[in-house]
């Protein structure tokens, strides 16, 4: 683990804790963001990026790397289990995810201006400086296919709203201490009665239950992944895993129904700078509506606006918003 909580009663506490940021930055050079890969086009640059900054040249790899447990890089992008664990998990869940879907299909030109978010759960301070300082180094080495170059103007810190509240970096220095407002997003049931819920899946989300995609958001699959990617985000970075009843609350998430649904299936691929293999990014976009007693779970599903939920959220899949609860 990285963080280990301080107290005791710190892992007793149901919630996820975070930093959100928005990035604003201009273009020196046209960058085209392709439809669907916006976010992937960030964090592809910025995984490299950082590992220029960060990494010896001879290095075997940040699984090899003896140096991984404090390598920015590392930590950031590729982090690794102490030990080994059960398939699938020997990779950890990066601490970041980015919102950039709203330049899906835009072509910037020079001198245009553009935001995208950073939620980020390592709430170390040296971790959100080296994402401020890969960015500055973009203005050097680019972004995307043509490699086109950007320089940052600001970094905001957010609100639970998602306004900007606090300024992290002006454009020339960093705001010293580094520390935006932590947003807290409570998981304890809604003290009202709720019966239903309107959920809007704003950008491609793929989810698995039993080792198959799922077509459709069955409440008791989405809610479980909703479950699992918090109480990993929260065992990881800070708080402990989820201190529940993991098998009730599956058993009442089970008799949530959904009620109605306007889905539909986005096909998409990206191809791989390591390997350059072509991957699916797959995932249904649109609404679903569920009923039940969702007094327990509404709190999961608000914070999967933050977390993101299902495959590939760390470049913006997975982007779920509540809209609606009554």
């Amino acid at each position: 683990m990285y963080l280990e909580a301080a107290m005791t009663n710190e892992r007793t506490r149901l919630d996820l804790t975070l930093y959100a940021c928005r990035f604003r930055l201009h273009c020196i050079d046209a960058i085209h963001f392709a439809d669907g890969k916006s976010g992937n086009i960030l964090r592809g640059a910025l995984g490299d990026v950082l590992r220029g900054l960060t990494c010896d040249p001879d290095c075997p790899g940040a699984k090899e790397c003896p140096e991984r447990y404090v390598c920015a890089y590392a930590r950031l992008f590729e982090p690794t289990a102490w030990s080994p664990g059960p398939s699938g998990l020997s990779d950890l869940a990066r601490p970041f995810v980015l919102r950039a879907s709203h330049l899906d299909g835009k072509t910037l030109r020079p001198r245009a201006i553009f935001e995208f978010d950073l939620h980020l759960f390592d709430l170390e301070e040296a971790a959100l400086l080296w994402l401020v300082r890969t960015f500055l180094e973009m203005a050097r080495v680019g972004l995307g296919p043509r490699r086109g170059r950007v320089q940052v103007e600001a970094v905001w810190g957010l609100d639970a709203s998602g306004d900007p509240v606090s300024l992290v970096f002006d454009g020339v220095d960093v705001t010293y201490p580094v520390v935006p407002p932590t947003i807290i997003c409570s998981l304890e049931p809604s003290a009202e009665p709720v019966t239903r819920a309107r959920v809007e899946f704003a950008t491609p989300t793929e989810l698995k239950a039993n080792d198959e995609v799922v077509r459709e958001p069955e409440f008791g699959v989405l809610f479980a992944r909703i479950r699992d990617r918090v109480s990993r985000l929260r065992d990881l970075y800070g708080g402990g895993p989820l201190q529940i009843d993991f098998r009730g609350t599956a058993e009442r998430a089970a008799r949530v129904e959904m009620v109605s649904s306007r889905l539909e299936w986005r096909c998409a691929e990206r191809r791989s700078s390591k390997t350059g293999l072509r991957h699916p990014v797959d995932g249904f976009v649109g609404e679903a509506e569920y009923a039940g007693d969702l007094a327990e779970f509404v709190p999961y599903l608000a914070a999967a606006y933050w977390s993101g939920v299902g495959k590939q959220t760390v470049w913006g899949k997975g982007a779920v918003k509540l809209v609606e609860v009554g």
